[in-house]
């Protein structure tokens, strides 16, 4: 009976190619039941991966078993005092509440955090909303302490949008990254982690650090097909102001996306070219040609 009453579209063959919703058919002049309730399933899964709290210590864990040579990671929190606040407040999760500053800025360079700073950081994160509740502080935004060794690259993993991506994708694609780069001789920052954190937050974070360049791994906007895509931002010379054309970005980053191997490879890329040519953003473009994929198959970057 259902099948009599459910008109199927004609370019039903095209959805073997994209995951978007085409060629759905009709029923009368509606849309199928069982569309319609994808659709809703769909709407939930992205709306819950908004609101998902990141497990930072399974994160944290996941992160030191796949590249410990880069020692335990930093845990830190933007301005923003929750979720709410970070929805609402785009600009609060572009920066690093005091706490979190403090803690950084005491780890330039590797060094172990200071009794005073660490006291200092102590005493702020017992009052956390509060102090994510302060006016931030621009000097945050200059390098790290006068004659610390700067990093070459420093990762910093951001909830985002989507806890769910940093926590599915972030560990395992670090792994497959370790593995490329392992023999370019660069200095690793201690991984940060960052709840409630913006692309941007990474420029304070690469700053404080005193690194060269900057990787931020963050949950992106779920779409009603991709609730776990994870992007990749990749900054030189991070510093507190800077836009979005001073950056590289490589997106959806997961499984049924862009695989790991695929954007390791455009990642370690950038990364060389950045700092070869001291420079990312809009004057740096993907220029690795042929990509590898999966069964050892090959295919042509269509930017080019």
């Amino acid at each position: 009976m259902a099948d009599s009453i459910h008109d199927p579209d004609p370019w039903q063959m095209l959805r073997r190619f994209t995951a978007a919703r085409i060629a759905l058919g009709r029923t009368g002049v509606s849309q199928p039941t069982s569309a319609q309730l994808d659709f809703q399933l769909a709407h939930a899964r992205a709306r819950d991966a908004v609101h998902l709290a990141l497990d930072v210590d399974a994160l944290r864990r996941d992160i030191e078993a796949a590249w410990p040579e880069a020692g335990q990671c930093i845990v830190v929190h933007s301005a923003a005092a929750d979720r709410n606040v970070y929805l609402q407040r785009p600009d609060l999760g572009r920066r690093l509440d005091e706490a979190s500053r403090v803690v950084l800025a005491a780890r330039a360079g590797g060094a172990d955090v200071p009794d005073r700073a660490a006291d200092a950081a102590a005493e702020l994160l017992r009052d956390g909303a509060a102090a994510r509740g302060t006016e931030t502080d621009d000097a945050s935004g200059v390098s790290a302490a006068s004659g610390a060794r700067p990093y070459d690259v420093a990762f910093v993993v951001a909830d985002g949008l989507s806890a769910l991506a940093v926590a599915q994708n972030a560990a395992p694609f670090l792994g497959v990254l370790r593995a490329r780069i392992a023999a370019e001789g660069w200095t690793i920052a201690p991984p940060v982690i960052v709840q409630q954190g913006r692309v941007a937050v990474g420029d304070e974070i690469g700053a404080l650090l005193g690194s060269r360049v900057v990787v931020v791994l963050i949950g992106e906007r779920p779409g009603l097909s991709s609730p776990d895509s994870m992007g990749l931002y990749v900054t030189w010379a991070p510093r507190v102001g800077l836009t979005d054309e001073r950056r590289n970005c490589i997106s959806n980053v997961r499984p049924a996306g862009q695989s790991y191997d695929e954007a390791a490879e455009r990642l370690h890329y950038l990364l060389a070219e950045a700092q070869r040519r001291q420079l990312t953003g809009v004057e740096l473009k993907d220029e690795t040609g042929e990509i590898m994929v999966k069964d050892g198959e090959t295919t042509r970057n269509f930017l080019l």
